[in-house]
């Protein structure tokens, strides 16, 4: 594990067809499912993927409709250049919110007049990346899993999880029909998720949204309850419509800004990677250079036309984690679907049509995902809380990551999980050595123990 992957190896792994049962067994990465089936899944993942990917842009003065295509044409680029071996849809980065805000000054109102400033800072970022995923590539990943051993990547991405609840909870909670519609919308995702089988159960966060979208109508524009949906700028909408671009302005300082963002997209993405390799059961470690490494091109490459940069997501995680489709195909489809959605004004009209109470809901479960994903890294390496090394890592970087806890490094502002995550990877550093002598103390103890037993 970690280390570099032999040459002999083929790209691309042999995809075979899956011929299990959808409500016993898992569908691996290397199995395919028939076209039917794939189109409604890539949906779902569409579906998913979608909130975050429209609210990141939007808090950075980007033009969402585009930041749409780009994910779509980036999610595919990223199932081509790690040869389909990491089910991962590429979304636009929160992680690049604080350094962009600070370079542009945006206000948080309307388009962002100096877009041009952070798309070349992206770019430098994107760059970066890249060459950490081809030094990645080619030494393994095993300096990385010291840094970061899974005591900080279960941490990490319980962080990633529990530090996107309030913004789930502050989604739903403009007001109490906000509320219980976001409670309507938990309940229907969770009871298909318990008592349906097969291809429904799979399409849990798919139909739990067309379910609650279905009683939010009924309720507000039949019975006259709470905010009735607009459709108004559906009809007006066109069918067919190119995005439009911009291009980079590249300023030494707006660079050096947000380049280091680099550093929070390897930590996020290996917690990410992490996570899947739990689920599937399947050591993703040999390929995280080439995911690292296509996730840096993908934001360079978004970044030159006017998107924002990219990361696998999270959200998309938890779609695995519950439907048990790990099938890196899927994300073909869904990239397909966000192109679409991206070059049709119309299509993506229909779509933002969906109430925030009930996209909040949804979140609540997939966020809720994220952070048992993060323990279940813990569990599957049984990591020992009894000692305080462990303990003492895993306990404050959680309250760091969930309360916001943020540094700032000069003008560069780590954000919440930024700040947990170096302080999760510097406190392994520092406390391993205390950790390696409270092993050595225990072992004493243990033969004092054994000694006496024995007499």
């Amino acid at each position: 594990e970690g280390k570099p992957m032999q040459t002999k190896e083929s790209w691309f792994p042999k995809f075979k067809p899956y011929q299990g049962d959808l409500d016993t067994t898992p569908v691996q990465t290397d199995e395919y499912l028939p076209a039917g089936k794939s189109i409604i899944l890539g949906l779902q993942h569409a579906f998913a993927m979608f909130g975050a990917t429209v609210l990141a842009p939007l808090l950075m003065g980007f033009d969402p409709n585009l930041t749409i295509f780009i994910t779509g044409i980036g999610t595919i680029l990223f199932f081509l250049m790690t040869g389909g071996r990491m089910p991962s849809y590429l979304g636009s980065s929160f992680a690049f919110i604080g350094a962009v805000v600070a370079v542009t000054g945006y206000t948080g109102v309307g388009a962002n007049p100096n877009l041009s400033l952070a798309l070349g800072g992206t770019i430098a970022c994107g760059v970066l990346y890249a060459l950490i995923g081809l030094v990645v590539i080619r030494t393994g990943t095993a300096w990385i899993e010291k840094l970061m051993p899974p005591i900080v990547t279960g941490t990490i991405v319980m962080i990633i999880g529990l530090h996107l609840a309030p913004v789930a909870i502050k989604s739903v909670s403009a007001n109490q029909f906000d509320s219980w519609m976001a409670l309507i919308t938990i309940i229907c995702i969770s009871v298909i998720a318990v008592f349906t089988k097969g291809m429904v159960r799979r399409l849990l966060l798919l139909l739990g949204l067309v379910a609650s979208y279905f009683i939010y109508f009924l309720l507000t524009n039949v019975m006259g309850f709470g905010t009735a949906i607009d459709f108004a700028k559906v009809g007006q909408a066109a069918w067919f419509g190119l995005p439009t671009f911009h291009s980079p302005t590249f300023d030494v300082n707006a660079m050096m800004l947000i380049a280091p963002v680099a550093i929070i997209l390897v930590a996020e993405n290996l917690g990410h990677f992490k996570a899947v390799s739990a689920m599937t059961g399947k050591n993703l470690s040999p390929y995280m250079g080439r995911g690292f490494f296509a996730d840096g091109v993908c934001t360079t490459l978004s970044a030159s036309v006017g998107g924002t940069g990219m990361t696998t997501y999270a959200e998309n995680i938890g779609v695995m984690a519950v439907t048990k489709v790990y099938s890196t195909t899927i994300f073909v489809f869904a990239g397909v679907f966000a192109i679409l959605l991206g070059l049709s004004p119309k299509f993506g009209a229909v779509i933002s049509t969906i109430p925030v109470a009930l996209l909040g809901g949804a979140s609540i479960v997939v966020f809720g995902l994220i952070t048992v994903a993060g323990a279940k890294i813990w569990v599957d390496n049984k990591i020992d809380f009894t000692k305080s090394s462990t303990l003492m890592i895993g306990a404050v970087c959680l309250i760091m990551g969930t309360g916001n806890y943020s540094l700032q490094i000069g003008s560069f502002d780590l954000g919440g999980i930024g700040t947990a995550t170096l302080a999760a990877i510097l406190l392994n550093l520092f406390l391993n050595r205390g950790s390696e002598k409270e092993q050595v103390v225990e072992k004493s103890e243990d033969q004092i123990n054994s000694t006496i037993a024995q007499s």
